[in-house]
């Protein structure tokens, strides 16, 4: 099974820019993650979600997304992220 790819969103990530990435990877491999750490990032990641929906939905595709806590390593301190599993509904 081949990895997923993680696109890491900031509070300053460009949603616009994200979501058409995101949507590239939904389009090639039907799976992607995002992660996303503090609340900027957070909303940026959510509003990408929702306008990759809007890219991925005239082909027929139905977004679907699943948040979880996720613990990572930022220069030896860790820290908690917020990951959104993104797919296609089954």
């Amino acid at each position: 099974m081949a990895e997923t790819e993680v696109l890491k969103v900031a509070a300053n990530s460009n949603p616009v820019a994200v979501a058409g990435a995101l949507a590239a990877i939904i389009r090639d491999k039907g799976i992607a993650e995002l992660q996303a750490i503090g609340a900027g990032a957070v909303n940026q990641a959510v509003k990408a979600i929702a306008i990759a929906r809007g890219y991925v939905a005239p082909s027929g595709i139905d977004l679907v997304c699943v948040p979880a806590f996720s613990d990572v390593e930022i220069e030896g301190e860790e820290r908690t992220a917020i990951k959104f599993l993104v797919k296609a509904r089954d």
